[in-house]
């Protein structure tokens, strides 16, 4: 009885010791990220301003927040922004990660430099465009310095075209990590099935819709909610870009949120938008999430 004894200790040592290293991480999430979610969605239902209140108020801020113009004008930049970046991201990686995976010379140099972009942060990527752009700093300066007068490029001062700056900053940078993630799954196709399609006489271009293209669709959805995220959160990039302007022309829901809570002193408006854009980032990862876990099952 006794010689089982530190068979008994080990073995309950090892069922323990994981759930011991891991407590501290789960408390701490649970506090500083589902505990503040938790407070933010309290704090949108009451009429906190400069300091929190905690009186609740109901659905007001909700109702104050779509009365707001600055709202508006965020969600729709946000349409335009979402849909180029994730668009343009998505076509630019596939053609990248198609071209590398032909077996080119210089593979390993090409792909390093697509992917450096992502290993900087969107305030890095933000400032060093926003210099680039710049009529006075970058490109259209430039182009007149070496004798083109007549060239202009100044999207990132004019309001119709701000938006567009965004979308340049944020593809170049994360164009790179979606080539990468097509790239690994063109690697995990079967190359049998490839070349019993051109055993059939199939062409390039139909090997790739028909075959290649399909068989990429969890990438694809993979990708689409990365960038989504990504595309709901954008605050950095902006700010470092264009800080919101001019005007209101690249106003993100992020910026929206962090103006009306830290500067505006509208805590409550501003707590209810954070909650929006949660219940937009939860519509697009639940699903993603559920149809996961039902193709394992």
């Amino acid at each position: 009885m006794q010689s089982s004894l530190p068979g008994k200790a080990q073995a309950t040592l090892r069922e323990v010791l994981p759930r011991l290293v891991l407590s501290p991480s789960l408390f701490l999430i649970l506090l500083f990220v589902y505990g503040f979610i938790i407070y933010t969605g309290y704090l949108s239902l009451t009429d906190s301003r400069m300091l929190p209140s905690y009186e609740l108020e109901g659905f007001g801020n909700y109702a104050n927040l779509w009365g707001q113009r600055n709202w508006l004008i965020a969600l729709q930049n946000l349409a335009i922004f979402g849909i180029l970046y994730i668009a343009i991201c998505s076509v630019l990686g596939l053609v990248l990660a198609i071209l590398l995976d032909q077996k080119i010379r210089g593979e390993g140099i090409l792909r390093p430099i697509y992917l450096y972009p992502m290993a900087l942060s969107f305030i890095v990527t933000g400032t060093a465009w926003k210099w680039f752009l710049d009529p006075g700093l970058g490109l259209e300066n430039t182009m007149h310095l070496w004798g083109w007068e007549s060239f202009t490029f100044n999207w990132i001062k004019d309001r119709d075209m701000a938006i567009y700056t965004v979308v340049i900053a944020a593809v170049w940078q994360s164009s790179g990590f979606v080539m990468a993630m097509f790239l690994a799954g063109l690697r995990g196709i079967d190359n049998e099935i490839l070349k019993a399609a051109q055993m059939d006489g199939a062409s390039r271009w139909s090997l790739y819709t028909r075959i290649v293209i399909p068989q990429l669709r969890p990438v694809f959805l993979s990708a689409f909610v990365v960038l989504a995220h990504l595309a709901i959160k954008a605050y950095d990039l902006v700010i470092a870009l264009t800080n919101g302007g001019p005007g209101r022309a690249t106003e993100l829901p992020a910026t929206f949120m962090y103006s009306y809570t830290f500067t505006r002193n509208q805590m409550g408006v501003g707590a209810s938008s954070a909650v929006i854009m949660l219940a937009m980032i939860a519509s697009i990862i639940v699903p993603y999430l559920y149809s996961e876990l039902r193709e394992r099952r």
